[in-house]
């Protein structure tokens, strides 16, 4: 069900964790007509693929009403939940947020840096069969920190036409300024490019389907996006000390998500490793996604045994895992190694599930590796900076040869010209 690996120098990476790599041209084609469609036919377009893939609607809006009567209908229990939930999301992104700066300008030269949020940011939240409202959270809260004017919202109608309960009230929580029925490829062309009644943005975030992460792919440089998100991953590095039924739950967490989930296992001990594959045998019986779980472990699981904690924590960093727990007797003696992760967990009590919903930091995280290069979303992703510059003429004229020199140096005569024709003629 789960592959095993002993580990030495010579193990390549790609035996370890094979990351598949998967053509998309049909889907590619397929989405490229998505978009063009929509940015030439408007909501004509949207009516269209709604019906095709979703449900015919009626209007692509949703009202205000309907948020407050959705709010209405979940549950007391949830709602506290949800509400103590982005009470945490909101304290740890407040945070992430800048601040302008300035030099002192006394030597006749002001440097500076200033903030603005992005104007208007689409957050798509998928839907349909599923319900997400911790995606919702957080992604819409951030933005609302970083002062977003306009946060546009659009996830994908159910069989009844609407969004489910619990994503209209998380919006409603977060601060979503506007919510739309409309989800895919479409969803992703809209928000891009404007219809006639969903308003184009200039960033767009949110997971979904490989037909969203394509579309969101293609319109990059249109507008700006937070990635392209990949299969769900987690890695676990254990000792001796982990405890065999957390790790297999740990690992399941991640699998149920869908067949192409990755979940792995690091570990010194080859007695943790046979416990977590009993165990995992024993939990897959009761899940209700068992099927789809046992597919992701039996194609893209691993269970790593490794002489040192040294040698996994450099497993880890090559993989760059989306996910990473610590389950070792003093996690955060190996902390400061680790160099490559979107989130890390660390201790036996802090279950991935813990950051997916509850903790506060983002779960909208680098996947495929990704995180060599990149972050979790946050209020960051949500602004943009300006460089503010400004010079006396005394300042300037102390620097004019040098930056004459450059100039000249790279052949642009303009210019140089642009600095001498300030100290020409007795010109102020």
């Amino acid at each position: 069900m789960i592959k095993t690996i002993r580990y030495n120098k010579n193990t390549a990476l790609d035996e370890i964790f094979p990351r598949s790599q998967f053509e998309y041209e049909d889907i590619n084609k397929k989405v490229r007509e998505i978009i063009e469609d929509v940015k030439a036919n408007g909501d004509k377009a949207l009516y269209k693929y709604s019906e095709m893939f979703d449900v015919k609607l009626e209007s692509l809006t949703v009202s205000s009403e309907e948020i407050e009567e959705a709010y209405d209908r979940i549950d007391e229990e949830f709602k506290e939940v949800l509400l103590a939930a982005a009470g945490n999301i909101r304290k740890f992104h407040e945070k992430q947020v800048r601040n302008n700066f300035f030099t002192n300008g006394k030597d006749g030269v002001l440097l500076g840096q200033i903030i603005n949020p992005i104007e208007k940011a689409g957050i798509y939240i998928p839907g349909g069969t599923a319900s997400y409202p911790s995606t919702v959270l957080m992604n819409v809260i951030p933005a609302k920190i970083a002062g977003v004017e306009e946060i546009i919202l659009v996830s994908p109608p159910n069989k009844e036409g609407s969004i489910e309960d619990s994503i209209l009230a998380a919006a409603k929580i977060a601060g979503a300024d506007r919510i739309f029925k409309i989800g895919g490829a479409q969803s992703i062309a809209a928000l891009s490019y404007g219809t006639e009644t969903i308003p184009k943005v200039y960033k767009i975030t949110g997971p979904g389907n490989i037909y969203v992460a394509m579309a969101k792919k293609m319109v990059y440089g249109e507008v700006d996006i937070d990635m392209v998100a990949g299969p769900s991953e987690i890695l676990v590095i254990a000792d001796e000390n982990a405890v065999p039924e957390n790790v297999a739950a740990d690992l399941l967490s991640q699998a149920e998500h869908d067949r192409l989930a990755a979940s792995v296992l690091v570990t010194t001990s080859e007695e943790i490793a046979e416990k977590v594959k009993n165990e995992l045998v024993k939990q897959l019986e009761r899940l209700p996604r068992e099927e789809t779980a046992k597919e992701s472990l039996k194609n893209n699981g691993r269970i790593i045994i490794t002489e040192t904690i040294d040698e996994a924590v450099k497993i880890s960093n090559e993989i760059a895992p989306e996910h990473l727990e610590l389950c070792v007797n003093d996690p955060f003696s190996i902390l400061g190694k680790i160099k490559n992760a979107g989130s890390i967990f660390l201790g036996n009590n802090t279950p991935e599930a813990l950051g997916d919903y509850f903790a506060g930091p983002n779960h909208t995280l680098p996947t495929s590796g990704t995180a060599k290069f990149s972050s979790p979303l946050s209020v960051d992703d949500f602004i943009k900076k300006s460089s503010v510059i400004y010079y006396t003429k005394e300042a300037l004229e102390k620097v004019k040869d040098k930056i004459i020199c450059f100039a000249e140096k790279e052949g642009l005569n303009a210019h140089a010209e642009s600095v001498r024709i300030r100290f020409e003629g007795g010109k102020k």
